[in-house]
């Protein structure tokens, strides 16, 4: 039998719901501004080195991974983007310091909460720091570092493969890479990859000086490179013939109009303007002619394993799995991409190559990294086109003119 009325248990449960109610809003009491964030003016990372790096031209390009003319001129770019109002309440961050705190973050591959620490930055205000940063350099930055090629441009990166990686006719080597992040929420299977990890795939064009020519970021981990490239925009473009490619021309010391070509392995369809290695067999050796191809092809489309090495060697964020959403993820892949490609350019202008390795040291490599199964075979005449494409270029790699001295030492 109750001890209490009806009406003293609704009174007793309104005071319980009321009390309740108190001790969650204490609970979740917030800051306006932290107090160890207040100290940011004094004991913030960027104020406290930035004197340091003015001074030293060194520290500065160990610290941002970039020439300070370089960093000033993105800065100079974005600056209206990223600007925001001082108001009565506190001081706005300056484009400076938002431009500061995204490199570091790329740089370093730091968590959000190590770099609030050390910037005297909320957490939220870093995630939306980077964000905002990285939509300003692709809307400002990407048209002028990874424009839609022209075809005088085409024809610049063409002359770049024959001159410097022996094979004419070539506009770009194509390959993907997988970007890991952190498991989506409810995402299933989606962004699982075959190397048992989660992750985005980036897939990328590249010219003969390791830069992106076009990207395509933020396919599911699960999906082929062959599949990314063929459902990508670039993909259908090539297939509309609408990217301003030059006409077919003949290759060095013969008389038949050959068309341009990108390279791929075997992960790609082979098509007429996009070519592959021979696939190698259980059952069938393949032919010093065939062995030969192989390699001068490997040895062009090593360009783009080669830029996806520089992209991670600059930004150690890529060795980690990154911890944003999907939709974040391809924001920051992009700049990198972009950042990536304007110092190539610094690079280059100032004849800073990195050191090459020698030609007899480059051996043919079949992907045991490889990233994606091979694609279904294409039926028809155009794939019969295709394969007297690939035999065409075969037989000049045999000739005097397309044979390098050093290919028959490097099987």
């Amino acid at each position: 039998m109750s001890w209490f009325t009806i009406r003293e248990l609704a009174i007793i449960a309104i005071v319980l719901d009321e009390e309740e109610k108190e001790n969650s809003k204490k609970k979740r009491k917030r800051y306006w501004v932290h107090n160890m964030n207040k100290a940011r003016s004094t004991e913030g990372e960027f104020r406290t080195i930035k004197k340091h790096l003015m001074d030293d031209e060194e520290k500065f390009y160990i610290y941002f991974h970039m020439p300070k003319f370089l960093f000033y001129n993105i800065l100079q770019s974005i600056d209206e983007c990223i600007r925001k109002k001082n108001t009565t309440f506190r001081e706005t961050i300056s484009p400076e310091e938002k431009l500061s705190v995204t490199l570091r973050y790329f740089i370093t591959g730091s968590t959000f909460t190590n770099l609030s620490s050390s910037f005297r930055l909320g957490e939220s205000t870093i995630r939306l720091i980077v964000i905002d940063v990285c939509n300003a350099i692709i809307n400002k930055l990407m048209p002028i570092h990874i424009p839609q090629p022209t075809t005088a441009a085409w024809q610049g990166i063409e002359e770049g493969f024959k001159n410097k990686w022996n094979f004419p006719n070539c506009i770009g080597a194509i390959d993907g890479k997988h970007v890991n992040i952190i498991a989506p929420p409810n995402s299933g299977s989606l962004f699982f990859n075959y190397k048992k990890t989660f992750s985005i795939v980036l897939l990328a064009i590249v010219d003969p000086e390791y830069r992106f020519i076009a990207v395509d970021v933020g396919a599911y981990g699960k999906n082929s490179d062959g599949g990314i490239y063929s459902s990508s925009t670039f993909g259908k473009a090539l297939e509309r013939n609408t990217l301003n490619i030059p006409c077919d021309k003949p290759l060095p010391g013969t008389n038949h109009a050959m068309p341009h070509v990108f390279v791929g392995d075997e992960a790609f369809p082979l098509k007429t303007y996009l070519l592959r290695t021979y696939p190698r067999s259980n059952t069938r050796r393949l032919s010093d002619p065939e062995r030969q191809y192989n390699y001068c092809l490997s040895r062009a489309r090593r360009v783009v394993e080669n830029a996806f090495g520089i992209l991670y060697q600059k930004f150690a964020i890529y060795n980690k799995n990154i911890k944003l959403h999907p939709k974040f993820v391809d924001k920051v892949v992009l700049t990198t991409c972009i950042l990536h490609n304007m110092m190539r350019t610094y690079n280059i202008e100032m004849n800073l190559q990195e050191p090459n390795r020698t030609e007899h040291e480059i051996t043919v490599e079949f992907g045991e990294d490889r990233l994606l199964s091979q694609l279904p075979n294409i039926s028809g005449a155009h794939m019969a086109t295709a394969f007297n494409v690939r035999e065409m270029f075969k037989t000049y790699f045999q000739t005097s003119t397309g044979r390098v001295p050093w290919q028959n030492c490097s099987f």
